[in-house]
């Protein structure tokens, strides 16, 4: 039987889940900011009235512009600033995009790679199967691949030897062929 909630830890999970929710808001609103070079402002009361708040560039400034106070005047120095914020955000937003883009090939290059990978985990080695099992084809491929080993095999032994030869005068030399 799951104990009964107290009012207590009903309040806790309460300002916990609107601290969450708080955050989510203002990482949203930070969000927009950036994307679209957008004046924002958000007023958020808790249950217990204590008011939060997020802006940009203010909650005040963006307050009085809506009011119609305090707003700046139309000269050329501002446009020029928000001009070159806007040019600046565009080219941001276009580097998202194309890492965005980038981000999206790498996830589909990894999907492929592991269906490929699950493929060939699911289907036996060649090795695994019994002789008998192989076509003839097959059995050929499996015998030259075997003289392809067994010649790098020869040549790595035949270097080991060539090379306890070279340092030691007393050493036989053995060199070792295929038959």
């Amino acid at each position: 039987m799951a104990a009964k909630k107290t009012k207590g830890r009903q309040k806790i999970e309460m300002i916990i889940t609107f601290s969450k929710r708080r955050s989510w808001i203002y990482k949203n609103a930070s969000e927009l900011v950036t994307l679209t070079g957008s004046e924002i402002a958000i007023v958020v009361f808790s249950q217990s009235g204590k008011p939060y708040t997020f802006g940009h560039p203010s909650v005040e400034a963006v307050a009085n512009r809506f009011l119609g106070m305090n707003q700046l005047p139309n000269d050329n120095i501002h446009s020029l600033v928000v001009g070159h914020r806007q040019v600046r955000i565009n080219e941001l937003n276009q580097q998202h995009n194309e890492l965005r883009r980038q981000l999206d090939e790498e996830k589909e290059q990894e999907k492929i790679l592991t269906q490929m990978r699950r493929g060939k985990e699911t289907q036996p080695r060649m090795w695994e199967t019994p002789v008998d099992e192989h076509n003839l084809q097959e059995q050929l491929q499996m015998d030259s691949a075997v003289d392809d080993l067994h010649q790098i095999f020869l040549a790595k032994l035949n270097e080991r030897a060539a090379a306890a030869a070279a340092s030691s005068p007393v050493a036989p030399s053995l060199y070792f062929h295929h038959k």
